[in-house]
C-alpha cells in the first residue's frame, strides 16, 4: 500500500510572504512556445527565504557551511509533530513537553498556529533558547517551525539560532502543519545543493509510518 503524504510546504507565488526587506518571488518567461520556438523557458529571482527553507549555517555564522556543503541526513527520517497553538511570542517547555518521551525522533516540528498566515506576521512565534537546548540535549538533530523564524522577527541578538550554530542543529522554517495530527512521521525535506546560498526552498512532505 502506498503510505499517505502530507505536503508541509506553501505555495511559493509573487504574494507569498516575506520577511520584511527581504526579496519576494518574482518571475519572468525568457522563452514561450510558438513557430520559432519548442518550449516555455522562465528565470525566477527570490530569497532563499521564500516558502518552506532550510537554513545554512551561513545564515548565522559568517564562516559557516554554505547550504549545499551541508549533510543531508538530518533532513531525511523520522520526526515528531508536536502541537503548541497559541503559545505566545515563544515555545517554552512546557508547551511541548507533553509529546516529549523517550523515543523522541531525532526531528522535531511543531505548529504554533491554527491556520498559516497569508501574509508577513510581525508577532510570530519562535523557539525559547532553553527550548532548543533541552531538545537538543534529548538527541535531537533538526527542529522546524511553520513561522518564518526560530527566533522572533525583532530579534537583533537571534539566540536560537546561535543554539543551533554552537549545538549543530539544522533547521526548517515556514512549514505548513495545519492538516497534520500530533504525531511521527517520516520527514523528506531535502536542501538544493547551492554552492555558496545561505538557505535553500525545500519541498517538505510528511510520510506515514505505515
Amino acid at each position: 500500500m502506498t503510505r499517505q503524504i502530507w505536503d508541509i510546504s506553501p505555495a511559493i507565488h509573487p504574494a507569498a510572504p516575506v520577511f520584511p526587506g527581504d526579496t519576494p518571488y518574482s518571475q519572468e518567461w525568457c522563452a514561450t512556445i510558438g513557430p520559432a520556438c519548442p518550449v516555455n523557458v522562465s528565470a525566477i529571482h527570490m530569497s532563499p527565504h521564500v516558502g518552506a527553507h532550510a537554513d545554512a549555517p551561513l545564515h548565522y555564522d559568517a564562516q559557516g557551511a554554505a547550504i549545499g556543503a551541508v549533510d543531508l541526513n538530518a533532513f531525511l527520517g523520522p520526526c515528531r509533530v508536536i502541537h503548541a497553538i497559541g503559545c505566545g511570542p515563544l515555545i517554552e517547555w512546557q508547551h511541548i513537553e507533553h509529546a516529549v518521551d523517550a523515543d523522541l525522533p531525532a526531528r522535531v516540528l511543531v505548529r504554533t498556529y491554527q491556520n498559516a498566515p497569508t501574509v508577513w506576521d510581525p508577532g510570530l512565534a519562535a523557539y525559547a533558547p532553553e527550548t532548543v537546548k533541552k531538545l537538543a540535549d534529548l538527541g535531537v538533530q533538526l527542529i522546524g517551525i511553520d513561522t518564518a523564524s526560530i527566533d522572533p522577527a525583532s530579534s537583533k541578538s537571534l539566540d536560537s539560532h546561535m543554539v543551533i550554530r554552537a549545538r549543530g542543529l539544522r533547521v526548517l522554517e515556514n512549514l505548513v502543519l495545519d492538516a497534520v495530527a500530533e504525531g511521527d512521521y517520516e520527514l523528506i525535506a531535502l536542501p538544493l545543493k547551492l554552492s555558496e546560498a545561505d538557505a535553500s526552498p525545500v519541498r517538505a512532505v510528511l510520510r506515514a509510518l505505515r
